[in-house]
């Protein structure tokens, strides 16, 4: 599986270790020129591939490369961690009013992941009525051999009883119980400078994109957010 995509450049790994050390406004800003060249355009590069591909699977979730790639400047405001800029570089490809795919590349890991993190009080409603009405789908995408090794098994904060309004014996109430609704993997942080980077993720993100749609069914035609959540994972 080929896309031109040769993999991140030794350099970005030299820049994150840099700024792991030194995460200062002073330190970066006479080296944003090398943010922009070893870590954001080779992201936005490998973004424009996968947009590729998931036209071909999961094309509602196509996102424009600049949109997709999120900023390097963390937002501090509510943090107990005062450091400006975020040590890792990620993307996300979402349905506007649902769920989608996310990874994100860094010293430490490649994670791929995909789903719903912290919908807002409705949807979290929807989807819970979703899963009550359908969870025998739900429980057969999950048990899928083939994405459980790719991707692992459903993640996610859950209650620990039922919610307002379903029945706490239903059969399906782990999976009812779920505040978010999740498939995360971690992969090696060396993937990430070869060409095998594209095809690692792609690879999950079609083992994810039943998942995917399933979570999005009863979503059909919701209105936006009012703006896209980083690391959703």
């Amino acid at each position: 599986m080929s896309s031109g995509f040769a993999g991140f450049p030794p350099e970005m790994v030299q820049f994150f270790r840099g700024l792991k050390r030194n995460n200062r406004r002073d330190w970066f800003q006479p080296r944003k020129h090398l943010y922009e060249q070893h870590v954001k355009e080779p992201m936005l590069e490998l973004v424009t591939a996968l947009n590729g591909e998931l036209r071909k699977f999961a094309p509602q979730c196509v996102t424009e490369p600049k949109k997709a790639v999120f900023r390097i400047y963390r937002d501090t405001r509510f943090s107990a961690d005062k450091t400006p800029y975020k040590t890792h570089v990620a993307a996300s490809f979402f349905r506007r009013e649902g769920g989608g795919f996310y990874f994100s590349v860094s010293l430490d890991q490649v994670e791929v992941a995909g789903g719903i993190y912290r919908p807002s009080p409705e949807t979290m409603y929807l989807v819970r009525t979703h899963i009550a009405e359908n969870y025998k789908e739900l429980r057969q995408i999950l048990a899928n051999k083939k994405s459980r090794k790719l991707v692992g098994d459903l993640q996610g904060d859950e209650l620990t009883r039922a919610p307002k309004g379903f029945d706490p014996r239903h059969p399906a109430l782990d999976l009812i119980k779920k505040k978010d609704w999740i498939l995360d993997v971690s992969l090696d942080p060396p993937l990430a400078t070869t060409p095998k980077l594209y095809g690692e993720i792609l690879d999950r993100f079609r083992a994810i994109a039943p998942f995917i749609e399933y979570l999005n069914r009863p979503l059909a035609g919701r209105k936006p957010p009012r703006e896209p959540m980083e690391a959703h994972f």
